[in-house]
């Protein structure tokens, strides 16, 4: 299926309230969160860089959750759209509600309830918790999800995470299939890839850049839009296909790197024997 987040964000009819950031440094890595945009990581570049990989041009895009369900009559700027709850908040920038947050030199931790994109309506019965931290040159992120309203939805694509990173960033690394290490410009809507190896980076001319381990995922779909202007974006989202039901709490994880793709791999590569052997 093409899934609907190929759309995701390229009009912004207001802007967004004035926003507070946080965020967690350990001498080799930053990252950020914006708590104004449903408390979405929206930087992350190493310690005392200026050049933020990710992407917050509108609370549609930064690293965050996102889920579907079911068509519901709702209308996304003319397009008929679905039960759609995304952490960051509706297409019209209306923020999600951060319930509760926790700040450390270690961690961060927020609780939210999602906006519905197409409708801006709060999501009561969606419950959305991150915790963040970073360890030496990575930052390890882990999300749930908690749904407790009374309608169950067939199974979609799930987004895990959605994430929007700048748009420099225009080649799509990973290992194919057929165990090759694949490079592809994906272009607009969204195409699918499948990989052996849980894990993709976003790079730009010099190789370098972003990548994110996901152990959850053996598929992820894709785009970058290249409009020559504050719109342009490259997109990813690892992907698992499951029913948000009464009662469904879905937690995962990942780890985010940056350097050139050898090195990304390499990193991932141990994180995984470690994991493996305990």
């Amino acid at each position: 299926m093409r899934l609907l987040a190929a759309i995701f964000c390229l009009i912004t009819l207001s802007a967004p309230a004035a926003e507070r950031w946080v965020y967690l440094d350990n001498d080799h890595v930053r990252l950020g969160v914006n708590m104004s945009a449903g408390a979405c990581v929206g930087w992350f570049s190493h310690s005392g860089s200026k050049d933020n990989l990710l992407n917050a041009y509108d609370v549609g895009r930064y690293l965050q959750q996102s889920y579907y369900g079911d068509t519901d009559g709702s209308d996304w700027n003319g397009k008929p759209w679905r039960y759609n709850p995304v952490q960051g908040g509706s297409w019209k920038n209306e923020p999600a509600l951060v319930l509760n947050s926790r700040e450390s030199p270690n961690e961060i931790y927020a609780k939210m309830h999602p906006r519905h994109w197409a409708t801006g309506a709060l999501l009561k019965e969606v419950t959305l918790e991150q915790w963040l931290r970073l360890e030496g040159g990575l930052a390890r992120l882990k999300f749930k999800m908690s749904y407790s309203g009374d309608k169950e939805h067939k199974p979609y694509h799930q987004e895990l995470p959605a994430l929007f990173v700048k748009p420099a960033l225009d080649t799509l690394v990973y290992i194919s299939k057929d165990g090759q290490l694949t490079r592809k410009q994906p272009g607009f809507p969204n195409e699918m890839i499948q990989f052996s190896e849980p894990w993709l980076a976003w790079v730009d001319a010099k190789d370098s850049g972003l990548g994110i381990l996901c152990p959850h995922a053996h598929e992820a779909t894709c785009y970058r839009v290249r409009e020559g202007n504050k719109g342009d974006v490259s997109y990813a989202a690892p992907l698992q296909t499951f029913a948000l039901k009464p009662g469904l709490v879905f937690e995962y994880e990942v780890v985010l790197a940056i350097g050139n793709v050898e090195q990304i791999r390499s990193v991932f590569g141990k994180l995984r024997e470690a994991s493996s052997s305990r």
